[in-house]
């Protein structure tokens, strides 16, 4: 059953502008149990209060109708949008340069979710603090190890956990595996350990940032160094990425202003892992150098970084690939805070 939150969404983004009793009306002939005005108030308040929708009007013309934020952040039914053919689905085939002003113009969190997060990195923050020097240096290392097994795992590497550690710890690679497979996860440690040991250049991000840990990523790996100059497509979706190496430097240039002009840090953090995916600058190594972007910007700034350890793999792909078609995060983003959540909770603790 469609959550009612959501048919008031519906109701307003499909009659573009409406009254408090237009949205009543509506929502008691979609609903078998009716509901009151006080209810509905209360909902529309907090719609409001999340930036789904603008107040426009005052007394009895007061109306309302749908904000930027809305088709960026709202929530989609994954399961159904899914089941379509990527051939029969509503999706953008390509870059929507409006969306770098778009997401300059709104709250990716609301202000509820914004405290739980900032809440959960005070944790973080009270955790470390309490920790031996030593403790700190094997929390990370167990991170770093996490991190580059899922990392490489979502991209079709087949190392299990505990022959990634092999790896990382006894520097010998596992039988059965590809000395390209052993590469890329030592590739990420080799990163994680850089962007600890040179923190401070990731408060701000530029191009040439981005493209120095594409390179540290991708290192034995046969992909071509710097930003591509040939067409790339992307299994799973119609969206084809910019072609012409000018509007993918001009992309990227976009991205690092509207992620140094952001003043939250998990806003600057999703931003990148999202963007850069979009952007798709290299030939290959896209959503690694994303996440490890994200993860410079969080150490950078003393917020707790992410080893998406717990994340489904097909369930990243999707909320990337619904990026991509629709220009909406609201399924990354629920991604992306149960990350937050469990990295708080799982790593660095006393």
């Amino acid at each position: 059953m469609q959550n009612r939150k959501d048919l008031i969404l519906q109701i307003i983004n499909d009659k573009q502008e409406i009254s408090i009793s237009g949205i009543l009306l509506e929502l008691n002939t979609k609903l078998d149990k009716k509901v009151s005005k006080v209810t509905l108030n209360r909902d529309i308040k907090e719609i409001v209060d999340d930036s789904l929708i603008i107040k426009k009007g005052s007394g009895p013309g007061v109306y309302y109708k749908i904000s930027k934020s809305y088709k960026v952040l709202k929530s989609l039914n994954i399961d159904e949008y899914f089941e379509a053919h990527q051939e029969n689905r509503k999706a953008k085939e390509s870059l929507d340069f409006d969306i770098f002003g778009v997401l300059k113009d709104i709250n990716i969190f609301t202000g509820k979710e914004s405290e739980i997060l900032l809440g959960l990195n005070l944790e973080y923050q009270d955790n470390i603090a309490n920790l031996p020097s030593d403790i700190i240096k094997k929390e990370f290392e167990r991170l770093t190890i996490e991190l580059s097994w899922k990392s490489s795992r979502i991209e079709g590497n087949t190392y299990n956990l505990l022959e990634t550690e092999f790896l990382l710890k006894e520097k010998k690679q596992a039988r059965g595996h590809t000395s390209k497979e052993a590469a890329m996860i030592i590739n990420h440690k080799d990163v994680l350990d850089y962007i600890n040991n040179n923190k401070e250049d990731y408060k701000e991000i530029s191009t040439e940032k981005i493209e120095n840990i594409h390179f540290l990523l991708t290192k034995d790996l046969g992909i071509i160094r710097g930003i591509r100059e040939k067409k790339v497509g992307i299994t799973g979706t119609n969206y084809k990425p910019l072609s012409k190496t000018k509007e993918i430097i001009l992309a990227l240039e976009k991205l690092c202003k509207l992620i140094n002009q952001k003043k939250s840090i998990l806003e600057k953090t999703i931003l990148a892992n999202v963007l850069i995916a979009y952007i798709q600058p290299f030939n290959d190594g896209n959503k690694r150098t994303s996440r490890l972007i994200g993860n410079a910007i969080l150490i950078a700034h003393g917020y707790c970084p992410l080893s998406f350890r717990s994340v489904d793999e097909l369930e990243y792909k999707k909320a990337i690939i619904i990026f991509y078609e629709q220009n909406n995060m609201g399924y990354f983003k629920k991604l992306f805070k149960e990350q937050f959540e469990f990295a708080v909770k799982n790593y660095f603790l006393y």
